[in-house]
């Protein structure tokens, strides 16, 4: 990597080409294709991404302002409005899906390592969803309520970096806890959710896999106590019990044994945790459940820094298309911090990024000089994830 490439040439080195082109030819996206390909709307939809474009017709002129520098930035193709626009509806997005997966699985191998803050050794998931408005007259097939329209991204984020492994994008109808049935449950690793994935039945399929998981009691859960362990009061702990499920309906979905760990936290909220690992330090159990808010913290990081809140076609696979190459972008942005070993947020890289893209310095360079840095308006009260 020399200091002759553009700034956003050297960030999309850092991608598996090779796989990328394996995936255009599975599933045709390049067929009877003349002169816009998947490559390039690929690298407009990402340029978007790292640039804060907000329409079509904003990407078109912010390229065609730079046409001596287009080639070296890998486009091939003539960049026009309604080039991209029919790219978005028409090649497949299953291509751009599974190159984020190549990409995530890049990135987990690098943050395998990384700390968590509690003695665990094993893999450690958080699952939730967000949801995202939508005009019901200009996404039909998004349906949600009477009078709008939603997507609605599920998402499973390996703590360990705040990496999404999985990712389901539906409409505004589909109930959390349906996601469940999508997974392939790991052995050894933990799941990390809230009260709306409290399923029995479900949660015993991830039990017998060999998973764990921690999740929050409803108020009205039965039970049946049938031991207790002592705890460190002082620790906030309440109580760590084995309990039996009561109620026909639950105890046919989940015929085993659970464990019910009360807690009081900081603010006084009493808050009662059920997880089918029996062996663990409860205070442990306490802490895993904590960690979930990082993918909340996701899901906000992505709605302020990419775009996603405001789509650039209104099909389904014009939404899905923008929605992993937005996850492609994250991804590898995570990745280039890791691999150049910066101590730099993913939002800081974002914001230096964002106005660097057709600059020819080399980018390490760029984002370790502090006088660059001081050069740049970054706000240090935005949200950081990493």
């Amino acid at each position: 990597m020399h200091a002759g490439k553009l700034v956003f040439t050297q960030l999309m080195e850092f991608a598996p080409w090779h796989t990328f082109r394996r995936l255009v030819t599975k599933y045709r996206g390049d067929f009877n294709v003349r002169t816009f390909s998947c490559l390039d709307q690929f690298l407009c939809m990402a340029f978007a991404q790292l640039t804060y474009r907000e329409s079509l017709r904003d990407i078109e002129a912010c390229l065609r302002a730079q046409p001596t520098k287009l080639y070296h930035m890998g486009l091939r193709g003539n960049v026009s409005r309604s080039a991209l626009a029919d790219a978005n509806e028409s090649r497949d997005w299953r291509i751009y899906a599974e190159f984020a997966q190549a990409l995530i699985r890049i990135a987990r191998r690098l943050y395998a390592r990384e700390p968590l803050g509690i003695n665990l050794h094993e893999t450690i998931y958080a699952l939730d969803s967000t949801t995202i408005d939508l005009c019901l007259s200009l996404f039909p097939w998004a349906s949600f309520r009477q009078t709008k329209a939603a997507v609605k991204l599920h998402t499973l984020l390996d703590l360990r970096g705040g990496i999404p492994t999985f990712i389901h994008i539906s409409d505004g109808k589909l109930h959390d806890v349906n996601v469940l049935d999508l997974l392939l449950p790991e052995p050894g690793a933990f799941y990390v959710m809230d009260r709306g994935y409290l399923d029995f039945e479900r949660l015993y399929i991830l039990h017998q896999a060999g998973s764990f998981f921690v999740t929050r009691a409803k108020s009205n859960f039965k039970f049946k106590r049938i031991g207790s362990r002592p705890v460190d009061k002082a620790s906030g702990l309440i109580c760590d019990q084995t309990i039996e499920l009561t109620v026909f309906y639950s105890r046919q979905g989940y015929p085993g044994r659970l464990r019910r760990i009360r807690y009081r936290d900081d603010e006084g909220r009493r808050l009662v945790f059920l997880s089918n690992h029996m062996t663990l330090p409860a205070i442990t159990i306490c802490e895993l459940y904590r960690l979930r808010w990082q993918v909340e913290l996701f899901f906000k990081w992505i709605k302020q820094h990419l775009r996603i809140k405001r789509f650039f076609g209104t099909s389904e696979n014009a939404v899905k298309t923008q929605v992993w190459i937005a996850v492609s972008v994250y991804v590898m942005v995570a990745i280039v911090r890791k691999r150049l070993a910066l101590d730099l947020s993913l939002h800081s890289m974002l914001q230096i990024l964002s106005v660097t893209p057709f600059e020819k310095v080399p980018l390490l360079q760029l984002l370790t000089d502090l006088d660059t840095l001081s050069n740049l308006d970054l706000n240090s009260n935005q949200l950081k994830l990493l």
